[in-house]
């Protein structure tokens, strides 16, 4: 094998690239490397759109289950208010399932009648109202011409109103189109009361083997302050019942003693009305209840609708002030302004039924938090020292009596 002579040069194919002919050479790699879409590319689009295909499924399932997930919360309060009534006919040896169903069929009866009591006092009064209609207006028209010196009559009023017949058609038209859909929306009504009803009498019933169970899914640790919660929830809640019941009782006692010495037919069955509503419906319901003993009161005599008026409001400030601090010091002591404030939050989430469990929902919460916040002793302000010492120099300086 012939072997190079050692002065020979090398062939052009051995000479070493310089650095311009490599960086022409690697150009097109990274061209092609950036034009090359990244491996995690695919596999990202894929799962962004599997992750909004479940997001848009959950928001649909979630629209369709609002109604249920509602009725399941309204009858799980159910349940936490009947509760104490079931544990204590259960402790006197009666069996769980009776005592519930002894508790309900109560509640249903009470609420049955009232329902009936105030559908004939309705009518009666709607009755009453519609006779004495033309008297009332008569009397309003008087009181206008002698009060600001016109000279209005019953023939311009009637002409006034009944000036556009086909609009008063027309409302005619829509009022009865409307018949079906209100028709339908009060069976969906009864419907879901329904449900609530069969949701509460499961979940009272079987209440310690639902904590059980919940129970068994968490580790002992947990279990204490899980089982505490519901305490607490059954606690306030079945003590906002009670505090609600008395003040409704109370107040169905003044206002029908009130509304007989007025001369009011049915004082008794509205003042049952005026204490259930006034107490029950957050916010706006004594304002509400004082609408059918008003009404039922222009009947008689106008005046005694001013009366009404006046005893309503003073009672109302009474008991806000003084009947319902001390009943519900012990029970469900919220701040009123924060109780406000839940009923409105509660109204806007989940209306009439949201407006209605806030403040039970709301005393449960502030009473389960208060018992894992360290409390720390307030310091006197010093403001409230300089003004005692004034008053004490002041006390000091005059002369004694």
């Amino acid at each position: 094998m012939a072997a190079h002579p050692p002065d020979a040069e090398p062939g052009p194919e051995a000479a070493e690239p310089t650095g311009s002919e490599v960086a022409a050479r690697e150009e097109p790699v990274a061209a092609r490397d950036r034009a090359r879409m990244p491996a995690w590319l695919p596999r990202a689009l894929v799962l962004a759109f599997l992750l909004l295909g479940a997001f848009q499924l959950l928001d649909w399932a979630a629209h369709r289950l609002i109604g249920l997930f509602v009725v399941l919360f309204v009858a799980f309060f159910v349940s936490l208010a009947m509760e104490p009534a079931v544990d204590s006919l259960a402790a006197r040896g009666m069996s769980r399932g009776l005592g519930t169903a002894v508790v309900f069929v109560l509640v249903f009866l009470f609420v049955a009648g009232f329902v009936v009591a105030l559908g004939i006092l309705l009518v009666e009064t709607v009755h009453d109202l519609v006779i004495e209609l033309p008297r009332l207006v008569d009397d309003l028209v008087d009181w206008v011409n002698r009060t600001f010196d016109q000279d209005f009559t019953l023939d311009q009023l009637r002409g006034q109103l009944t000036k556009d017949t086909d609009t008063l058609t027309g409302y005619a038209e829509r009022a009865a189109n409307h018949a079906w859909g209100l028709s339908a929306t009060i069976v969906g009504g009864l419907a879901k009361l329904l449900l609530i009803a069969l949701f509460s009498i499961y979940l009272t019933a079987g209440g310690p083997r639902l904590r059980r169970s919940l129970c068994s899914l968490l580790p002992p640790t947990r279990q204490d302050a899980v089982l505490r919660a519901w305490d607490l929830a059954i606690q306030k809640t079945g003590g906002y019942l009670y505090s609600r019941a008395l003040l409704a009782v109370i107040s169905a006692v003044a206002h029908g003693v009130f509304l007989a010495v007025l001369g009011v037919p049915n004082a008794i069955a509205m003042g049952v009305w005026f204490g259930v509503v006034a107490s029950f419906v957050p916010t706006v319901g004594t304002y509400l209840a004082g609408v059918l003993p008003v009404l039922v009161a222009l009947t008689i005599r106008p005046l005694d609708a001013v009366w009404v008026i006046l005893f309503v409001i003073v009672y109302q400030q009474f008991q806000d002030y003084v009947l319902q601090p001390k009943l519900t010091a012990r029970t469900v002591d919220v701040n009123p302004a924060v109780a406000l404030l839940a009923v409105l939050a509660g109204g806007a989430l989940l209306g009439a039924v949201g407006a209605l469990l806030a403040i039970p929902a709301t005393a449960t919460v502030q009473s389960f938090v208060s018992l894992y916040l360290k409390r720390y002793e307030v310091t006197e302000d010093p403001r409230i020292d300089r003004a005692k010492a004034k008053r004490a120099r002041r006390a000091g300086s005059e002369p004694p009596p």
